[in-house]
């Protein structure tokens, strides 16, 4: 492509990990779309009037609307016959998709409209000063879930968003990390030649609210993934026919938690090594649930839900 979609010279901070995937989403997608996107550090550092970095049809929505503003503009094209001139993606962060916009993205699901969501994932209400969000992971120190003398930080699980969107009978599920692009790209396209609602959920670190290094932003997004704490799927009709694989000998959820200056209490308080141990058991889990186990890490493998 001679001019990506997601123009340059917006106010995205260093390294930022939402930039990234937006503009793999809109480049795999290409130019024949519409978009939609939820009030967050998206819309606030590409749309800073009187300029836009938007190279497409653009229209923020309120918080937790974005899902149904897509509804109304994927209706809008049928009822004019033009629904195969453009596809139609709504976007919003993970507040914005697993909080606040949770009731308007089930009822787009529900309906059945043929539009591609994308959860850029975050985990944390970022743009407004890292509030713990329902895509939070556990410990996380945010400032609603502050660590501390009481507290390990967040004490909640990140909440199933792909089990949830599976659950309301979506064909097509999936998650992603911006440390693999071609897939990123890949499930985009796949996503947009299925009719009916789809879901694609995107890790995108933020380096101001995990407090990583600006510089190691692909690197914290790989290790999520080599660790098990971000497992990589696919599903299709409520059934996960896709996996990313990760070797045997997996890295320790240490490899992980240690870049990122909200886990650090993890590792200075007293009884620290047992919670590591709580973080640690959650990425099993996710192994074994969902199959990663492998001998090679960059294969993508069949597995039964």
């Amino acid at each position: 492509m001679e001019k990506h979609l997601l123009l340059a010279g917006h106010t995205a901070c260093s390294g930022c990990g939402e930039a990234m995937g937006a503009r793999l989403v809109l480049d795999a997608a290409g130019p024949d779309i519409i978009t939609t996107d939820a009030t967050g550090c998206l819309e606030v550092f590409t749309t800073r009037w009187p300029q836009s970095a938007w190279n497409v049809p653009f229209i923020h929505s309120l918080f937790e609307n974005s899902a149904a503003v897509a509804s109304g503009i994927e209706a809008g094209l049928k009822a004019l016959g033009r629904e195969d001139e453009a596809k139609v993606i709504a976007q919003g962060g993970d507040g914005g998709t697993a909080d606040i916009g949770l009731q308007c993205l089930s009822g787009m699901l529900e309906r059945g409209h043929d539009v591609l969501y994308v959860c850029y994932d975050n985990e944390a209400y970022m743009n407004t000063g890292v509030q713990r969000s329902g895509l939070t992971p556990f410990n996380s120190d945010t400032r609603t879930s502050p660590s501390g003398k009481a507290s390990w930080g967040n004490p909640l699980h990140k909440k199933d968003m792909p089990g949830i969107v599976a659950a309301h009978g979506t064909p097509y599920v999936a998650t992603a990390s911006i440390a693999y692009p071609k897939d990123v790209q890949r499930k985009v396209k796949k996503a947009l030649s299925i009719k009916g609602p789809k879901y694609l959920q995107i890790h995108v670190p933020c380096p101001p609210g995990w407090k990583s290094n600006p510089a190691m932003t692909v690197k914290v997004a790989k290790l999520a993934v080599e660790t098990g704490l971000y497992p990589i799927f696919e599903m299709e009709n409520g059934v996960i026919t896709k996996v990313k694989k990760i070797p045997k000998t997996r890295k320790p959820v240490t490899e992980y938690l240690k870049v990122q200056g909200r886990f650090k209490h993890l590792f200075k308080k007293p009884g620290g090594e047992e919670e590591i141990k709580k973080v640690q058991q959650i990425a099993d889990e996710n192994i074994e649930k969902y199959g990663l186990a492998g001998e090679k890490a960059v294969e993508a493998t069949s597995a039964q839900a």
